[in-house]
């Protein structure tokens, strides 16, 4: 028997409400995940929400960050991109992982975006995904920030999180998405991903979570943990 097993029947009801108001206070002192840092200093627009989060990919918010707030005050708006060279916004954003095809994402988004659409994105799911690159993750969470729709962002947080406190039992971020879509209040949608980010890369982390200090310890089944601090 594995040391979660043996105290499963000690745990109190899993309250998803009681929950999220635990992690809401316990990442308050914690720098906000970097979309949403983004959008607190005036980037709000769809398009510079979805750049940010193609350059957010297998990078870390302490890149992304200033690498999109550089970009963006060369070039804010898709029109002004589209008149970069691709070398030039490569060079801007080089401290991101993948920065060549990253760089010419970016372009063909914004030239696209120019031409298709009068430079002005539509707030449409299916329109984000057809561009190169940008999957459900950041279509959601673009969406979610810049056009207020309810729409969950699955990254590894929010997959291992989840899963963790036995909310949902699924084996792949797209399957952890259909499960809290069946099950996650609406309310919570967008800032789930703004809550669990932080949560899981300072307390939840992927390997040895400080258990010991988590605030929902007591309603955590503690799904798959084997060495906990």
């Amino acid at each position: 028997m594995g040391p979660t097993e043996s105290t499963a029947t000690e745990k109190e009801p899993f309250d998803i409400d009681r929950v999220l108001e635990r992690i809401r206070e316990a990442v308050r002192s914690f720098a906000d995940a970097a979309m949403f840092a983004l959008a607190a200093q005036g980037h709000t627009t769809l398009f510079e929400q979805l750049v940010a989060c193609i350059l957010s990919i297998r990078t870390r918010d302490e890149v992304s960050l200033p690498t999109s707030l550089a970009l963006l005050q060369r070039a804010r708006t898709p029109e002004a991109m589209s008149q970069l060279a691709i070398p030039e916004i490569e060079a801007l954003i080089r401290l991101v992982t993948f920065p060549e095809p990253k760089a010419r994402q970016i372009h063909a988004i914004a030239v696209r975006t120019v031409k298709e659409f009068h430079g002005q994105l539509p707030c449409d799911a299916r329109v984000l995904q057809s561009f190169k690159g940008v999957g459900p993750k950041c279509a959601h969470l673009a969406l979610g920030i810049a056009c207020g729709h309810q729409a969950i962002s699955v990254d590894i947080h929010v997959h291992r999180v989840t899963n963790r406190w036995g909310y949902v039992q699924a084996r792949t971020p797209e399957q952890t998405l259909a499960a809290l879509e069946a099950r996650l209040p609406r309310a919570y949608w967008v800032e789930l991903n703004r809550l669990l980010v932080p949560f899981g890369k300072h307390v939840c982390t992927g390997t040895r979570p400080k258990c010991s200090t988590c605030p929902v310890l007591s309603m955590c089944r503690q799904v798959g943990v084997m060495n906990p601090r």
